[in-house]
């Protein structure tokens, strides 16, 4: 009897950004929605524990765009959160924060501590912020993934 032989895969780090997980949730079956569910065999998702509070802060706001009942909030909330890590800010290497803190001094310092996650883990964060893209990449930093741009990944995965 022949050795088994496993596949090893590699999964790209993607830190996927509060208003990431809002579209998912509103939009399951997106692009957004698809990528959150179905493309694990690619891509490791992490986030900040802060997202957790950022979506229970904004319930309100979410059922009133989405129309939905809370038990439909907690199962969109639920599944568009479901393949995500989710890490303590404090567990991010200081040297890191400051690093992120510096890049987005001019452009976002509210997605200083996303930054220094995708730093910290050299990944790469999932927004559709476009100033936050322009801005680090005017700076010749590639540290960011547009919906698009990560779809497309996705679907050459799936094709090979």
């Amino acid at each position: 009897m022949g050795k088994e032989s496993k596949k090893i895969t590699w999964r790209m780090k993607i830190i996927v950004d509060t208003n990431i997980v809002f579209s998912g949730i509103l939009n399951s079956d997106g692009k957004i929605g698809e990528l959150l569910i179905k493309s694990k065999d690619y891509f490791e998702f992490y986030s900040l524990d802060q997202l957790k509070d950022e979506l229970t802060d904004h319930k309100d706001k979410i059922l009133q765009i989405s129309n939905f009942s809370d038990e439909e909030f907690i199962e969109a909330k639920e599944l568009a959160t479901s393949k995500i890590r989710f890490i303590r800010d404090s567990i991010i290497h200081k040297n890191d924060f400051i690093e992120a803190e510096r890049l987005l001094a001019d452009i976002d310092p509210d997605d200083t501590a996303f930054l220094a996650l995708a730093l910290n883990l050299n990944g790469k964060l999932w927004t559709g912020d476009l100033k936050l893209i322009r801005g680090l990449n005017n700076m010749d930093i590639y540290q960011t993934l547009t919906t698009s741009e990560l779809y497309e990944i996705y679907l050459r995965k799936e094709l090979e």
